[in-house]
């Protein structure tokens, strides 16, 4: 209940009506398409159904934020090709999003939200339809996200694994205000 919307709110898919609301500096009131556009090349995004191009192959779907980017062919092959290998999927890399499983579809998903290098990460219950083996790779991604490339890493989730020693501060949403919890 509202997870979901926060997420979409701090990546510009839904814009608030009232009140403020501030990502990486950039103050969304009366935000341009332009600056929006800007904005998302700061972030990673990690959607629960994945949001892979069915049309495209693994490699493809990695190196879309690289292609909207501007990036050269070669540096947008290389950084997938890095990125299939550190989520041990290399191997499918012309492989299409329907021949995978669904937790190799959210590493590929995973392995996309990182290919820009982003200081944010934004992940909507990432782990919610996987097996317990793939949410354990997923966490541990996200994790290293966090602690070897300096990424804030912001995931909503109704369950965090406390086996992964993961350093968070947690927050619950009531009656849409954002608590601590000490």
């Amino acid at each position: 209940s509202g997870k979901s919307t926060i997420i979409k709110s701090l990546y510009g898919e839904l814009l608030p009506n009232r009140g403020d609301l501030n990502v990486c500096g950039v103050d969304f009131k009366n935000i341009s398409t332009s600056k929006l556009n800007v904005l998302r090349r700061y972030l990673g995004v990690v959607f629960q159904d994945y949001k892979l191009i069915d049309e495209w192959t693994v490699e493809q779907n990695v190196m879309l934020p690289l292609i909207i980017g501007g990036f050269s062919k070669s540096v947008c092959v290389k950084q997938a090709h890095k990125l299939l290998k550190h989520v041990k999927l290399l191997h499918k890399i012309n492989k299409y999003p329907y021949e995978l499983s669904g937790g190799e579809q959210q590493r590929v998903a995973m392995a996309r939200a990182l290919a820009h290098n982003p200081v944010l990460i934004l992940a909507d219950e990432p782990t919610g339809n996987l097996d317990s083996y793939s949410s354990e790779v997923i966490w541990n991604l996200l994790k290293g996200a966090k602690e070897h490339l300096g990424t804030t890493v912001l995931v909503v989730t109704h369950n965090i694994p406390s086996t992964l020693g993961i350093d968070y501060k947690h927050y619950f949403l009531e009656g849409g205000v954002l608590h601590e919890v000490h």
